[in-house]
Formats: C-alpha cells, sequence, structure tokens
C-alpha cells in the first residue's frame, strides 16, 4: 500500500538503508557491521556511524517499485492523460523536471530555510520538551538516490533538522512510537520488547482509487474537476471523524500530488491498537476493494446514521460535480452500467428504448429520464420504495470516500510528514483548512523552487531595510506560504497545550 509497505531487501546491493547513524550520535555496535551477511529484514547496506549513503548500486530497489500510489509523475496534471476535453478556463499548471526538486542542493536550503521543525517537533511530542513521544519516534528517509532508510530517531528537534540538512532527503515519513529507542532496538535481547506503542491515527486519500468513476482525469493525473472527489471525501470523514467519535485534534494535509491525509493526534486515537484501528476504518469503509460499482451498493435498509448524514452532505455535489463535470453515462455504452445498478428489468427495458433512439443524452438527462419514465407508468412490476434505495445508493457509489484503508488499520505504517516536498511535483505538502475547504487549489500549491525564488526576489527587494528589522522576517514570511504555513500544525498544538493543562489541572484535584 502506498506510504505503507516496507520494501524488503533484494540481496546484497539494495538501495534500502535502517539505522543510519548521525556524526554527533555515538556508534552503535550493530550499525558498523559490514554488508557481508545483511539481515533479511533490516539494515541492508547499513554503513559506518556519520556516514552518508553512497548513489552507487543503488538501484535494485526504486521508489517507484516501493509507492506504488506514487509512480507516472510524467502523467501528473498532464493532459495526455485525460479522456476527456478540460474547461479552457482552468489555468494550465507549471511542470517541471523532476530531478529539479531533488537536488540536494535545493532540498538543503528548503530544510535551512523553510521547513518547520519546531512545529513538527510540538505537534509530534505533546510536550515543549524532548519525550519519549518524540525520542522513540521512527522516522524514514527517501534520499535523492532512492535509498530508503528506516528506523531513525532524533532527541530533539535540533538534531532531526541536522540530520535532514546533512541527508537532504527527498521526502520522509512519520512512523510510531516505539517501546525503546529504534536506534537500539538490535541491543535488545529478547526482539519482542521492541514494539510500536502509541501513533496518530491516519487516512490515506488517493485520487487513483476513483479511477473507476472519474472521467476527466487517470493514473497520476488530476483537475480541478475530480479534485471535488477529494473534497468530499474530506466532507464527510471529518464529520464522522467528530460527530461520530468525538475526535478534535484533525489535521489533513495535501499529499503533494493527488489526494490527502488525515492525522488524528488526541491521545486516545494515538494509544488505539490495530484492533481498534481496523473497527474505525472499517466504520468508514463503504466501498471496499477494486470491485468498486460492479454490482452495486445495496446497502441495508434503514440506512445507518452515518450513512444518512453523508448522503446529505453529498447529495448537493451529485449533480454538478459528478452528473455534469464527470458525465459518467455519456455513451451508451456507459449508460449500460447505469442500467444495470437498477432494480426492475421493465424500467430498463423503458430507459434502454428511449436512450436507443436519443443516444446523445448527458448524464444530467438519463437520470431524470429514470423518474420520468418510472412516472408514466405501464411498469406493473416497478417497486417505487426500492426505486428511491437504489438511486440513493448509486448516489453514495459516484460520491462517497474511497479509501486506501489499509494505512490506517496498523500501527506500525508509515505515512509522508506533513511540509515535505512531493519529489515528483515540486510542492510542498500543506495543510488543508476544512473550514475553508472548497477554497483549497491543490494547483496553487507552490513548489519548493518558486517559494526559494520568491525569498531571493524578497532580499532583493529588501536591501534597503536595516539589518535588525530583516532580521526580524522569517524567510517563510516571504513567501505564498505565509497565511497558513505552519498555522495548521500550531493550531493543533495549541489545542494540544490546552488539554494537557485541563488533564494536569484535574490530576492536581485527585487526593
Amino acid at each position: 500500500m502506498p506510504h505503507a509497505v516496507s520494501p524488503s531487501s533484494e540481496g546484497g546491493s539494495s538501495s534500502v538503508r535502517e539505522d543510519e547513524t548521525m556524526s554527533d550520535a555515538p556508534a552503535q555496535e550493530a550499525d558498523v557491521q559490514n554488508n557481508a551477511q545483511p539481515d533479511a529484514q533490516d539494515d541492508a547496506g547499513s554503513q559506518g556511524p556519520g556516514a552518508l549513503p553512497t548513489t552507487t548500486n543503488a538501484t535494485s530497489t526504486r521508489l517507484e517499485d516501493m509507492f506504488d500510489g506514487d509512480d507516472d509523475d510524467t502523467d501528473e496534471f498532464s493532459s495526455s492523460a485525460q479522456s476527456k476535453p478540460q474547461d479552457s478556463s482552468q489555468p494550465a499548471p507549471r511542470a517541471a523536471p523532476k530531478a529539479q526538486y531533488s537536488e540536494p542542493d535545493t532540498l538543503r536550503q528548503f530544510y535551512q530555510r523553510l521547513f518547520p521543525f519546531r512545529p513538527l517537533f510540538q505537534w509530534l511530542n505533546h510536550s515543549p520538551t524532548p519525550q519519549p513521544d518524540f525520542q522513540n519516534r521512527e522516522f524514514a528517509f527517501v534520499l535523492p538516490n532512492d535509498a530508503y532508510i528506516r528506523y531513525q530517531s532524533f532527541a530533539t528537534a535540533d538534531l532531526f533538522r541536522k540530520q535532514c540538512l546533512q541527508m537532504t532527503p527527498t521526502r520522509f515519513e512519520i512512523g510510531p512510537q516505539y517501546s525503546v529507542n529504534p536506534r537500539d532496538r538490535k541491543t535488545i535481547r529478547k526482539a519482542s520488547s521492541f514494539r510500536p506503542v502509541m501513533k496518530e491515527l491516519v487516512f490515506d486519500i488517493d485520487m487513483t482509487d476513483y479511477d473507476p468513476i472519474r472521467t476527466c482525469c487517470s493514473k497520476a493525473a488530476i483537475c480541478h474537476k475530480c479534485w471535488q472527489f477529494i473534497v468530499m471525501a474530506i466532507k464527510v470523514m471529518d464529520a464522522a471523524l467528530r460527530e461520530d467519535f468525538g475526535f478534535q485534534h484533525i489535521l489533513w494535509v495535501y499529499s503533494g500530488r493527488r489526494g490527502a491525509h488525515a492525522w488524528i493526534s488526541d491521545k486516545r486515537a494515538r494509544e488505539m491498537d490495530d484492533a481498534k484501528r481496523r473497527a474505525v476504518a472499517n466504520y468508514l469503509e463503504l466501498l471496499r476493494g477494486g470491485d468498486h460499482g460492479k454490482k452495486g451498493l445495496n446497502l441495508r435498509r434503514p440506512l445507518h446514521p452515518h450513512i444518512d448524514r453523508s448522503l446529505k452532505l453529498l447529495n448537493p455535489y451529485f449533480q454538478k460535480e459528478v452528473l455534469a463535470d464527470q458525465d459518467p453515462w455519456e455513451s451508451l455504452q456507459q449508460a449500460e452500467k447505469l442500467l444495470t445498478l437498477l432494480p426492475d428489468k421493465s424500467l430498463t427495458a423503458a430507459l434502454q428504448k428511449k436512450w436507443d433512439s436519443t443516444p446523445t443524452r448527458t448524464s444530467n438527462q438519463r437520470w431524470a429520464d429514470i423518474d420520468s419514465v418510472a412516472e408514466a407508468g405501464n411498469l406493473s412490476t416497478l417497486d417505487a420504495k426500492k426505486l428511491v434505495e437504489v438511486k440513493q445508493d448509486i448516489r453514495l457509489e459516484y460520491t462517497y470516500p474511497r479509501l486506501d484503508a489499509e494505512v490506517s488499520k496498523k500501527l506500525n505504517h508509515l505515512l509522508k510528514s506533513p511540509f515535505v516536498v512531493h519529489p515528483g511535483t515540486g510542492r510542498v505538502c500543506v495543510p488543508i483548512d476544512v473550514r475553508r475547504l472548497e477554497e483549497f487549489d491543490p494547483f496553487k500549491v507552490p513548489t519548493v523552487t518558486e517559494l526559494l525564488r520568491e525569498i531571493d526576489e524578497w532580499d532583493a527587494k529588501n536591501r534597503g531595510l536595516g539589518e535588525r528589522e530583516r532580521a526580524k522576517v522569517e524567510d517563510w514570511q516571504k513567501t505564498g506560504l505565509k497565511p497558513g504555513y505552519v498555522a495548521g500544525l500550531l493550531k493543533e498544538e495549541g489545542r494540544g497545550k490546552r488539554e494537557r493543562h485541563e488533564e494536569a489541572g484535574a490530576e492536581s484535584m485527585e487526593f
């Protein structure tokens, strides 16, 4: 699964590396072994303390092989991947070679000048001073040579920043907090003592899961039309997570390409075991596997309150975003799919006859035809109540969130960190404000090269300012990220602080 599977070693030349030791960290005996006998599960190609991985012999495990959800860079925002012409009013997205975003110098400037290490530390640490929440947390680095290095951990935010500046990862992923420091796992006599104990509950929404129903794009490509599927998914999931489970600390993050991630950091969410995570994921997962839409949903009645609420949230989107923009039943062949979902043979026969005589009808018209033909009569076998229910099921099939649920079910899954640069698009994985969800435009999320250029332009334009005045302006404030660059993380951390103070106050009153 994307962002989830740990790549296994493939012989001694694998580019998957673990336990790279920082130059200022003490050497560990387990980390200085040679590569003659690589562990089948870890340390494929480990190097000595402080050494940076080399790019030679690092081709056996490529990023494209490890993350099946992040391939086809050339299709990203491309017109070649679209099966229908795009609205000319939509801006043409900018494109640049992938290598430009993955160059070590570019990444080093990004980590040095823009990445919010301190807010990220506070968000993961749940305290202003270093705690096991952060210190025993696993980080996995993906390097410019596509090497994948697991079980990294850091005592402080400054050491974390130093390692990023030294290794310039193209991205890094966040895993769970372990019972002991991940770097020390090989020194433990009893392997079962090393286990994940806490991690945010996470969800992954990827546009490729909508390929069976979107007609404007496919694979890695997206446009403004199909982005509305992500908007619908966030609305439904955010409502369920808050209203049905009572979660408060939910951070939505743009994946940098064609999807969104949810991080739920409430304490009881972080402490969930696999069984509880699986239960939450199953609760939210209505459309499963790769068979979406082959037989229809056929949901039980009365609808579960969560499904009923979701249907009410999604109904306003069905007419425009699905029927008008996607036009899923435009051709007679596509309309056959709609007919297979209807419950009455006499109704489908009447519709088939009508559509054969007028083959150019739009999806909006075909949807309206269902009611008009049913109301015309002469359909003795038609169950009007069943037809209403089937039409509800069809609306849900074309609008309800499609989740990569496996990412959510395991405590030890890793997920791409907020604020990293997507190596394929160069866009920063910024938070999404659910209060202004409709305003979020993935095409306007800046790339790392644009941000660095904005900093240089600001510096050149403000050379006349005194050194003290210029020092007051942080680099991120000179860019297009200024309105909400770290607002999402700081908001979550602020809520967390209030929650901790309340808990501390309650404990102090206990005798």
